[in-house]
């Protein structure tokens, strides 16, 4: 018969050797997560080289690719979502926003188009007529002031008839941020070509833009009738585990009356269960 004493020290034994086997399947489980979170970022490592190639290879239109890089990496498309978030009073505002955007970007293009088909032989028509003091570009530097003209409302030749003012004040205020980005990318184009295609899907895109700015602002989506009376499953009772050590799934064993304990062997015949 095995004493108390000795019954004691072995069961003392069996639990340090879990604790040890307990150790090593942490360690293992700690290394298998590592290796696995560095594979992940030298997968995300080379999908993002990938992405970056993927970029250089764009359009057929060298018009849509100057377009491409005006809508990502410009404040364009952040400033007019934000002015025409903002506009929550009624949807009038937003479609005088919407309205004053667009009709702003056309007209803004059309005097560059212009230029553009004029020539590029950079001749100057001046024509001087009868009075030269009535000449816009006569410069007048007599000593007579003249009462300062009151100046007009820019925003008023910025507006379009019958739309809201409010919406009409803040598309005005954002296109003045957003008119040279425009300009600067619209002006590197010299092929007719690609000067259309960037006029033409630049509005298209502004549009579809608002579109998608307004479908967000739409927020009082009803509940499919389906999901009303839909109640949750009861949660699935968990297996109770030791607190605070996570479960291993450690096998038993049995200590026999007699038995020789060593250590080495025994988590060895551990293991191998």
């Amino acid at each position: 018969m095995i004493d108390r004493k000795e019954f004691a020290e072995e069961l003392m034994l069996r639990e340090n050797v879990r604790k040890a086997i307990r150790h090593v399947l942490n360690k293992r489980e700690t290394k298998r997560l590592n290796e696995e979170k560095e594979l992940r970022s030298i997968v995300r490592s080379l999908l993002a080289e990938k992405s970056n190639v993927a970029t250089v290879a764009k359009h057929a239109s060298t018009g849509i690719n100057a377009l491409e890089d005006l809508l990502k990496n410009s404040n364009l498309l952040s400033v007019i979502e934000t002015g025409y978030k903002s506009l929550t009073t009624d949807k009038q505002q937003r479609d005088s926003y919407r309205a004053h955007i667009l009709n702003a970007v056309e007209k803004s293009l059309a005097p560059e188009e212009s230029r553009k088909e004029a020539g590029a032989d950079g001749e100057l028509d001046i024509t001087i007529s009868d009075k030269p003091e009535d000449d816009p570009d006569f410069i007048d530097v007599s000593d007579e002031k003249e009462e300062p003209a009151e100046e007009p409302d820019e925003r008023e030749g910025f507006g379009i008839e019958g739309e809201d003012k409010t919406g009409r004040n803040r598309a005005y205020d954002d296109f003045q941020d957003i008119e040279k980005n425009i300009l600067v990318a619209y002006d590197n184009l010299d092929n007719p070509k690609d000067i259309s295609m960037f006029e033409e899907y630049l509005l298209k895109n502004l549009a579809l833009y608002f579109d998608k700015f307004e479908s967000e602002l739409q927020v009082d989506v009803p509940e499919p009738a389906a999901a009303q009376d839909a109640q949750p499953d009861e949660p699935a009772a968990a297996p109770a585990a030791e607190e605070g050590e996570p479960d291993t799934n450690i096998p038993d064993f049995e200590l026999e009356e007699g038995m020789e304990i060593n250590l080495e062997s025994l988590i060895d015949k551990l293991l191998e269960q």
